[in-house]
C-alpha cells in the first residue's frame, strides 16, 4: 500500500496557474472549481487584483486536461489575455486535499474590470417562471450577467466591495454562493425578493439616498406602467443611471418629452421588447442581430421600414433610429408584468437629464433634476458607483463600429505592444467626453461623461476620474488635455495638482486613431473634426498632419475663412456658410445667395456682414 502511495505521489505534479484578462465577475473561479471537479484535480483558485491565480495538483494527464479546460472554456463573458502556467516542486509545493475558492488576495498590475453585463436568457426565464422563488425580480442576476462596473468600489471584485455589500444574503442565496453546482456560485452580486434591493416611487421630499418612499415593490411597478400606457413619461433607474422613457407610438407623448426636456429634434432611442419587434421596425443583417442581442446590448442604428409604428417625432427627418434591447430585468418587467395594463414593445429610452448635465444616477440627482421632465420616477436602493451610458455603435461596410464607447464596453482597454512605463491621464475631448487612464501600456476609456459646457458634468468628469484612478490603483504623475485655453475640460486639469501637456486637437484625434489600431510608425493623419485650437493661437480645421507619438508636421489644411459668431457657427452651419459667401462674391451678393439659397434671411446675412 505505501509503495503504491509512493508511486501516485511520483507520477502527480503541481502547478501555479496565473490567468490575466477579464477573469473577475464573469464566474470564472466557479467554472475553474467545476473543471477542477470534473478532472479530479485539488489546489484552489483566488482573485489577485490583475489575475486570477490557481494552485492545480493532481496527476499529469489532469492536469493537461485541466489547463485545456480553462483556455477552451471559459465562462461565456471572460476574456483570457494570457496564462502562465509553472510547475512548482520541492519545499515551495503546497498540498491540497480538495479544490477550494478561496478569498481574494491582494497584489499590483495591470487591472481589467468587467463592464456591466446584460441580463441573460437562463435569468429571464426564472424571472417569468411564477414556480421560482426569483419571480418578477427586478434585480435577478447570476455569475454570467448582471451590474459590475457600476456597482464597484475597489479591485478584487467581491461583495464586500461592491454597493451589494449593505444587502447581506438570506440564507438560500448564501446556499447557492457557496455550492458550487448552482448557477450563482460566487455570484457577487446575487440576491432574491427576501434579501436583494427595492424598487420604489420617489416623491418630492427630501429622503436619504435610500430612499424613505412607501410605494414600493410589485405596486411601484405596477403604476409606473400605467403611466406610461396612459401616454405619460416616467423616469426610472437602471443599472448606469435613470432614463426618461414614453410610448415610442404615441406622438403625443413624445412630443411632450421633447417640449420638457427642451430637445427639439435631436433622436431618441428606443427599446423594442425583443427581436420580433425589431425586425417589425427595421431591417437590419446577421452581424447587426448579433451586436444588438449580444450580452452588451448597445444602441444599434438601424434603418426604418415603412409602416412601422414608430411616430415621427422618435426620430425626425431620420431614416435611421437608435434601437437597443432590455439588458435590465426592471427593464423588461415595464413590458411584461402580472397586471391588467398592456404597454407599447417600443418604448422611448433616453438618458434622464436636464439640458447639459450628465446622466442622473441617485435619488438626490432625479429629485433636483427630473421632477419636471416626468409624471412619475421609478427608483431603487442600489447605489450606482460610477455612471454607464448606453453605448451606440453603428455600422460600416459590414462591420460595427463605436459612435459612443460606454456601458458592456468601457473600461475594457486598449492594449499597445509598447514598452511604455507610467501612469497618466488623458481628460478627453470639451464635446462628448469621455477620459482615459493610462497605465503603462494599457489605455482605459471611461463610460460616456457628456459636454463639458456645464458645471454639472464637469462635476461628474472629476468625480469618475477619482474613482476609476481608485478602481484601477493609478496614481497618474502626468494629465494631458486639449490645447484651447478656454475649455472647462483644460481648467479642470489645471485644477488637479498635476504636470499639464497640452495636445493640440487634430493631433489628438490622429494619435488615438493610431492607438486604437497599435500603430506606431509614423503616419499621414487626415483629420476633418471640425475646428480646433491651434499651436499658432488660430483656430485650425480640416488638417492633413505628418505624425507620430513625438509630434508632428502640418502639411495642410482647408483655408482659413472669418467665422462670424465664434463658437456659435459650429452649432448654427448657415453662419458659416454665409462667411464664405461673402469672402466668394461680397457683402451684397452673399445677402441675395444666402436669401435665394434659404440659408437665412436678407436681413440675418446683412446683420452677420456688419458683425465681421
Amino acid at each position: 500500500m505505501e509503495d503504491q502511495k509512493t508511486i501516485k505521489r511520483q507520477v502527480e505534479k503541481t502547478l501555479r496557474i496565473c490567468v490575466f484578462g477579464i477573469v473577475q465577475g464573469v464566474g470564472f473561479r466557479p467554472t475553474v472549481s467545476r473543471h477542477a471537479a470534473a478532472r479530479g484535480v485539488r489546489g484552489s483558485v483566488c482573485n489577485m487584483g490583475p489575475y486570477v491565480e490557481i494552485w492545480a495538483q493532481g496527476p499529469e494527464e489532469s492536469l493537461r486536461d485541466f489547463c485545456e479546460d480553462i483556455r477552451e472554456r471559459p465562462p461565456e463573458r471572460a476574456v483570457i489575455l494570457r496564462m502562465d502556467v509553472e510547475e512548482k516542486v520541492g519545499e515551495e509545493t503546497p498540498e491540497f486535499s480538495d479544490f477550494a475558492i478561496i478569498e481574494s488576495g491582494k497584489i499590483k498590475g495591470d487591472i481589467f474590470v468587467s463592464p456591466d453585463i446584460a441580463i441573460c436568457e437562463k435569468c429571464k426565464e426564472e424571472m417569468y417562471d411564477p414556480s421560482d422563488r426569483r419571480y418578477l425580480h427586478p434585480f435577478i442576476n447570476c455569475t454570467c450577467c448582471g451590474p459590475r462596473l457600476t456597482i464597484l468600489d475597489a479591485m478584487p471584485y467581491d461583495r464586500e466591495r461592491t454597493s451589494m455589500a449593505e444587502f447581506p444574503m438570506c440564507e438560500t442565496c448564501e446556499w447557492e454562493y457557496t455550492h458550487p453546482e448552482t448557477r450563482r456560485y460566487d455570484a457577487q452580486p446575487v440576491c432574491c425578493n427576501d434579501c436583494g434591493p427595492q424598487v420604489y416611487l420617489l416623491d418630492e421630499s427630501t429622503g436619504s439616498e435610500k430612499g424613505s418612499e412607501t410605494v414600493r415593490g410589485a405596486e411601484a411597478i405596477r403604476r409606473v406602467r400605467k403611466v406610461i400606457s396612459e401616454g405619460g413619461i416616467a423616469a426610472i433607474k437602471g443599472i448606469g443611471g435613470f432614463h426618461l422613457c414614453c410610448d415610442a407610438s404615441k406622438e403625443e407623448a413624445v412630443a411632450l418629452l421633447r417640449r420638457r426636456k427642451k430637445r427639439p429634434a435631436k433622436p431618441f432611442a428606443v427599446m423594442m421588447k425583443n427581436m420580433e419587434t425589431v425586425e417589425r421596425e427595421c431591417r437590419f443583417d446577421q452581424a447587426q442581430a448579433e451586436v444588438l442581442d449580444g450580452h452588451q446590448k448597445p444602441i444599434l442604428l438601424l434603418p426604418r421600414k415603412k409602416g412601422g409604428r414608430l411616430c415621427p417625432s422618435v426620430a425626425p427627418g431620420n431614416p435611421k433610429v437608435g434601437v437597443m434591447l432590455p439588458y435590465a430585468p426592471i427593464q423588461l418587467l415595464l413590458f411584461d408584468y402580472d397586471d391588467d395594463t398592456e404597454v407599447s414593445d417600443c418604448l422611448v429610452m433616453t438618458s434622464a437629464n436636464t439640458s447639459g448635465a450628465p446622466i442622473c444616477r441617485d435619488d438626490a440627482d432625479a429629485r433636483r433634476e427630473l421632477l419636471g421632465l416626468c409624471d412619475i420616477i421609478l427608483s431603487h436602493d442600489r447605489l450606482i458607483r460610477i455612471r454607464a451610458d448606453d453605448t451606440v455603435m453603428d455600422f460600416f461596410r459590414g462591420e460595427p463600429y463605436m459612435v459612443r464607447r460606454s456601458r458592456g464596453y468601457a473600461p475594457l482597454p486598449v492594449m499597445m505592444n509598447a514598452d511604455w512605463q507610467g501612469e497618466v491621464l488623458a481628460v478627453g475631448g470639451e464635446l462628448k467626453n469621455t477620459f482615459c487612464v493610462g497605465k503603462n501600456a494599457l489605455l482605459y476609456p471611461s463610460p460616456y461623461i457628456g459636454d463639458m459646457g456645464d458645471v454639472r458634468t464637469v462635476r461628474a468628469l472629476t468625480e469618475s476620474v477619482e474613482r476609476m484612478c481608485r478602481l484601477l490603483e493609478t496614481k497618474p504623475s502626468l494629465v494631458a488635455c486639449d490645447l484651447h485655453p478656454a475649455y472647462n475640460t483644460t481648467a479642470a486639469a489645471e485644477q488637479m495638482g498635476l504636470p499639464v501637456l497640452k495636445i493640440q486637437h487634430h493631433y489628438a484625434h490622429i494619435l488615438s486613431c493610431m492607438a486604437e489600431n497599435d500603430w506606431m510608425e509614423p503616419v499621414i493623419g487626415v483629420s476633418f473634426d471640425g475646428t480646433g485650437y491651434g499651436t499658432d493661437g488660430t483656430i485650425w480645421g480640416g488638417e492633413i498632419l505628418a505624425a507620430d507619438y513625438e509630434g508632428f508636421i502640418r502639411l495642410a489644411s482647408v483655408e482659413p475663412f472669418l467665422q462670424v459668431g465664434g463658437d456659435l457657427s459650429a452649432k448654427e452651419g448657415w453662419r458659416i456658410a454665409v462667411s464664405l459667401l461673402r469672402d466668394i462674391y461680397g457683402q451684397e451678393e452673399a445677402c441675395r445667395k444666402a436669401e435665394e439659397w434659404g440659408l437665412c434671411t436678407r436681413q440675418e446675412a446683412s446683420l452677420l456682414g456688419k458683425m465681421a
